[in-house]
């Protein structure tokens, strides 16, 4: 009988990039995977997620959650899931006690970054992105027509998992002396595959997709985490970390780093609930139908008695204990489905796997059905969606005079001078840009990189409404 291929945590809990290298773990009051933390918390990447959507696109209310709150709250729901099972863990004998504290604070660290290559207005951010190359690739089509089908693949369906990799390996801190082989912001390899949701590139998943059907590919190619040019990079961490590779017809790919299921449930717990306490707040969601779906998870208990009359705070009281209830209901999970997690083998997420599963669709459902089709949601995302187009319009002719020039920077500052005056006023970075690939991922390096507000000054900008 065959030996199931099983991964292990020496390995996944590694804080080496390359195998063979020596290793900085850090001090004891200051280790490696917090200094992880510190370098994705003081980035500018980071900082911009502040003016981002996360729910509600250019709204005045500051009590609504913007994705960098989001991306801090994750992360400590993250630190939570990793500690307790590692206890779990530690006691099972799985890990020594002493890696306990190093599995949060990993987890905590690639939960803070979930979010960082999202990029303005949210999901309908990504989708616009995707739509302007499907119908507009002919305004740029001497770039279009260069790229090979893999490398068009990852602009018809823009990701903003795989730009969250490009900008922790190569966009911040980059400098191609240094860093062309990426490295960015130098974190550890464990950071970087934990927060890598999708361990594919976009070909791959479209195959699998298309052979399989979205509801029987496995979880980690559901939507693709890795442009081309970052592959060879994450290759080389896959490997150091220990993840399982996997070849199939429709092409190779990795299973998921175990704490990948930590992040995502983080998350998942966190937009969920957080996006019904929001509603409430926006006045788009009824007190009676947010206690009806936060008490399925928090319980009655103490505090509704006490906070009757109180509906804000009751709200803020449930949403608490649910968070709670729903991280020890995940943990519960991974214990559960442990040795599949291990062999790359477990194809779920641990909400719909936990005793919780139930609540968390209705909840899903009903933000689907009654926060995200409300009226000035809506018409805010068709304004963001037509912002980003019209940005993308300015850049792609701005670009495609570039390549006339044969990429030379100097040719193009004399030849080009609108062109070029456009891009240097904004400070678009032409560092690196050699090609009709490294061309465009230039010009989503800089939409995606937008806050909400930005990309509307940039269009009073270039439309003559400053």
């Amino acid at each position: 009988m065959s030996i199931m291929a099983r991964m292990n945590w020496d390995d996944l809990l590694t804080a080496r990039r390359e195998k063979g290298k020596a290793v900085d773990e850090g001090g004891a009051a200051r280790p490696f995977y917090d200094r992880n933390y510190d370098r994705i918390l003081f980035s500018a990447s980071f900082r911009r997620l502040a003016n981002k959507t996360q729910v509600h696109p250019l709204y005045q209310n500051d009590n609504l959650h913007h994705r960098l709150i989001h991306s801090v709250e994750v992360g400590s729901v993250a630190q939570t899931l990793g500690y307790d099972v590692g206890l779990k863990l530690a006691e099972a004998g799985e890990i020594p006690s002493g890696q306990v504290a190093r599995m949060a604070g990993i987890t905590r660290a690639a939960a803070l970054a979930h979010d960082i290559g999202n990029p303005p207005f949210g999901h309908s951010g990504e989708e616009a992105i995707g739509e302007w190359f499907a119908a507009k690739s002919a305004r740029a089509a001497i770039l279009w027509d260069a790229l090979t089908p893999a490398q068009q693949a990852e602009f018809l369906a823009f990701e903003g998992n795989a730009q969250g990799f490009r900008i922790l390996t190569r966009n911040e801190i980059y400098h191609p002396d240094l860093y062309e082989n990426g490295e960015g912001m130098g974190l550890s390899g464990s950071v970087l595959a934990a927060f890598t949701k999708y361990p594919a590139r976009a070909e791959v998943s479209r195959r699998a997709i298309d052979a399989l059907g979205p509801d029987q590919v496995y979880c980690g190619l559901k939507k693709y985490g890795l442009f081309e040019s970052s592959w060879a990079y994450f290759q080389q961490i896959a490997e150091t970390v220990g993840l399982l590779r996997q070849s199939a017809d429709w092409g190779n790919y990795y299973c998921r780093h175990p704490l990948v299921f930590l992040v995502e449930a983080a998350d998942d717990i966190c937009y969920n609930i957080m996006d019904l306490e929001d509603a409430h707040t926006a006045g788009d969601l009824p007190f009676d139908r947010v206690r009806h779906l936060l008490v399925q998870v928090a319980g009655e208990g103490n505090d509704v008695a006490r906070l009757e009359g109180r509906p804000a705070r009751l709200v803020s009281a449930l949403r608490a204990k649910a968070i709670g209830r729903a991280v020890q209901a995940c943990v519960e999970a991974f214990v559960t489905h442990y040795d599949a997690i291990m062999e790359g083998r477990f194809s779920g997420d641990l909400i719909g796997q936990s005793a919780y599963a139930g609540a968390f669709a209705e909840m899903r459902e009903v933000a689907r059905r009654e926060v995200f089709t409300v009226q000035r949601k809506t018409e805010l995302e068709i304004y963001g969606r037509n912002l980003i187009h019209e940005i993308l319009n300015q850049l792609g002719d701005c670009l495609t005079a570039l390549a006339r020039c044969g990429y030379d920077p100097q040719r193009f500052e004399e030849r080009e001078r609108y062109s070029a005056r456009l891009l240097r006023t904004v400070s678009f970075d032409l560092l690196g840009v050699r090609d009709a690939y490294t061309a465009l991922q230039a010009m989503t390096d800089f939409v995606s990189g937008m806050t909400d507000r930005y990309a509307v000054h940039f269009v009073k900008m270039t439309k003559g409404g400053l």
